[in-house]
């Protein structure tokens, strides 16, 4: 049978929305010329280079050519262009390993995401690209452990939502200063909409077309200590909502008015993320949909669980008019609250993590996703209030996952969250709210590099939830580092009081903690 989803992919890369997706700026197949060497008489690697999926005998490495990166083609033009790469052992690439040519695509908008094979597992590398006489910036990845082996050790930054607008990336500075191996990023990479008060400004109004969604990524790009963080390490990636649109679900808009249109919108949007994160080619996507939640073994270590919380899910339940989407809701309000149908992650998703983590050997499983998963009642009194575009709003769905959980006999869990724009820390038990209840697993929520703050009552509601929240904090910017060995993960949240200023305060320490192998539950550190 054929499904909903494959169904809508099947529509949108048909005949009958071509006229929308044209106007969206989205590219038709047609006839290219046969690439061309890449030459030009300015730096063509202006957005800077990166890597991501690290496997054991390779990992996907990218760039895009942009000599004029704000304007509609990136100053590419519109042939396919030809480029080289190269792979080393050291910095100064005097011990050159690999290297090669590839295509940059003009319907892609010069991007190359190469997906290089047969190197040796569990080792360090350097890569560069080199058009006509244009070197890249230099580029340091790694391959994963090969399977069985168990590294002794994985830093790991994790970040979520960075408005450009809204703030400087001390963030990005002081993370890789710091020291990581593997970013996490966990959504709201950009934000499709401005902002009311801008320390700095990009481009204006709201992203509706590929062309919009593609210079959104470069004005984002353009700040160096982003780019200097891409260069740093592998990324893993994940999105929430404003990569798209504001409390967007499946393919719904949050805006009724805009509906007609959403699905060609959703298109560009994820076609513009794709071509700027450096995922493999298996997660283009093919009209509306694209296959981005992933596995990702590091030998024995850890595995990373990449999760899609936005292209699936059902819609919010009981929104407030005139718009769609998140809203507070008092659960006694809303019949649907409960329906066991409704889902965050969709059927498929579900079942394919259900079945990852029973399969799972590593000694850390992380499940990476973009919404805070931790249950607190935002009234104080005796009736219930939930937000509904998190976990708390889709509850038989966050009750399969516990279950799926606890059923897997994984041995290590530990949920990793965004998009509240604050620091929470806390345990998660078998049955919400009920301390005599045993530990799943605890989840780790990252604050935001840029974006502004929550509600402060949302925040209170967190901090007298009780013993099983350890730390909440919404005041400050910032991110997540940790580091996992084979004993023991010890999380550090990093923060700053303010980000609106180009220099800023120094980060600091707001709260350290951690997880003992086979010991449920978070301890401070």
């Amino acid at each position: 049978m054929t499904t909903r989803r494959r169904f809508l992919g099947t529509a949108l890369a048909g005949a009958g929305v071509a006229g929308s997706l044209s106007a969206l700026g989205l590219p038709h197949a047609a006839a290219r010329t046969r690439a061309r060497p890449a030459r030009f008489s300015r730096d063509p690697f202006t957005l800077g280079v990166a890597s991501g999926h690290p496997r054991p005998d390779g990992m996907v490495l990218w760039t895009r050519l942009a000599p004029e990166p704000f304007s509609p083609d990136g100053g590419a033009g519109l042939d396919d262009l030809e480029l080289r790469w190269e792979i080393a052992e050291d910095e100064s690439f005097t011990r050159r390993l690999r290297s090669g040519s590839t295509v940059a695509l003009a319907d892609e908008a010069h991007t190359v995401h190469l997906e290089v094979s047969g190197l040796r597992p569990g080792r360090a590398y350097f890569y560069r690209f080199r058009a006509g006489d244009a070197l890249s910036p230099v580029g340091r990845t790694w391959t994963a452990a090969a399977p069985g082996d168990m590294a002794d050790r994985l830093r790991i930054g994790t970040a979520s939502c960075q408005h450009y607008e809204q703030g400087f990336y001390h963030a990005w500075r002081d993370m890789v200063a710091r020291g990581v191996d593997l970013v996490l990023h966990l959504g709201d990479y950009i934000y499709e909409g401005g902002s009311g008060n801008p320390v700095r400004k990009h481009d204006p109004g709201e992203c509706m077309t590929l062309d919009e969604y593609r210079l959104r990524y470069a004005w984002y790009r353009s700040d160096p200590h982003l780019r200097a963080a891409h260069a740093a390490c592998p990324w893993l990636v994940t999105w929430d909502d404003h990569e798209v649109d504001n409390d967007y679900a499946g393919l719904q808009s949050e805006n009724p008015g805009e509906q007609d249109g959403f699905p060609a919108r959703r298109t560009a949007a994820y076609r513009a993320y794709w071509e700027h994160m450096p995922l493999p080619r298996a997660a283009k996507p093919r009209g509306a949909d694209a296959a981005l939640y992933a596995s990702i073994p590091l030998g024995s270590l850890a595995t990373l669980h990449m999760l899609d919380t936005r292209q699936y899910r059902s819609p919010q339940a009981c929104p407030k008019p005139p718009r769609k989407g998140g809203t507070r809701v008092y659960t006694d309000e809303c019949a649907e609250w409960g329906d066991p149908q409704r889902s965050l992650l969709g059927p498929v998703q579900e079942r394919w993590l259900d079945e990852r983590l029973r399969a799972s050997r590593a000694r850390w499983d992380l499940m990476a996703q973009g919404m805070v998963f931790s249950l607190v009642d935002e009234d104080p009194g005796p009736r219930v209030l939930h937000w509904n575009d998190s976990w708390a709003g889709y509850p038989a769905a966050r009750r399969r996952l516990v279950d799926s959980v606890a059923g897997s006999g994984v041995r290590n869990p530990l949920m990793l969250g965004g998009d509240i724009h604050a620091f929470i820390a806390a345990d998660q038990r078998r049955r919400a709210y009920d301390t005599t209840s045993p530990i799943v697993m605890s989840e780790l929520v990252t604050t935001s590099i840029s974006s502004g703050p929550p509600p402060k009552r949302v925040m209170e509601a967190y901090q007298r939830a009780g013993k099983d929240v350890a730390f909440a904090d919404g005041e400050r910017r910032g991110y997540l580092w940790f580091e996992v060995t084979p004993k023991r993960l010890e999380a550090k949240l990093q923060g700053y009081d303010s980000v609106r200023e180009e220099t800023g305060p120094a980060e600091r320490t707001l709260y350290a903690c951690g997880l003992e192998d086979g010991d449920r539950g978070l301890k401070p550190a």
